[in-house]
């Protein structure tokens, strides 16, 4: 019988260091994930975010799509740019958290999201990409 208990004992042994072998080892990749995920958010964390509030059918907002679209070119992983159409009803509802009375209407946010510049009327990519590199 003691050799019985004497045997249990060291499976029993075995078993709690091999559970805390296998524990060691989870918690270590678990680690690995965590540090890769967060590396990998702040390469994929944009520097700037450039807001236009404007219209289709507003001639100074058609200009500034040319403006937008060589930002997006230039920047492609530095700068997330968004339109909203304010003279629709999702664009309106998507406007409603920025105050503005004149379109188009930019607004740069940091990569905190806080907002650093805004600007009214035609804005020239040149004069434009000067705010842009404020936070780049």
């Amino acid at each position: 019988m003691e050799t019985v208990v004497i045997a249990l004992n060291q499976i029993v042994v075995k078993k709690i260091t091999s559970m805390k072998t296998k524990t060691y080892y989870i918690f270590i990749v678990l680690i690995a994930l965590f540090v890769i995920s967060s590396c990998q958010n702040k390469e994929n964390k944009t520097a700037v975010t450039f807001i236009e509030l404007g219209s289709v059918k507003c001639i100074p907002c058609q200009k500034m799509q040319s403006v937008i679209k060589k930002v997006e070119e230039n920047y492609p992983n530095q700068v997330k740019t968004i339109f909203y159409d304010v003279w629709t009803e999702e664009g309106e509802e998507a406007s409603k958290g920025f105050e503005f009375e004149e379109i188009p209407t930019q607004i740069f946010l940091d990569a905190d999201g806080k907002e650093y510049y805004r600007h009214v009327g035609y804005f020239p990519y040149k004069e434009l990409e000067q705010v842009l590199k404020q936070k780049l």
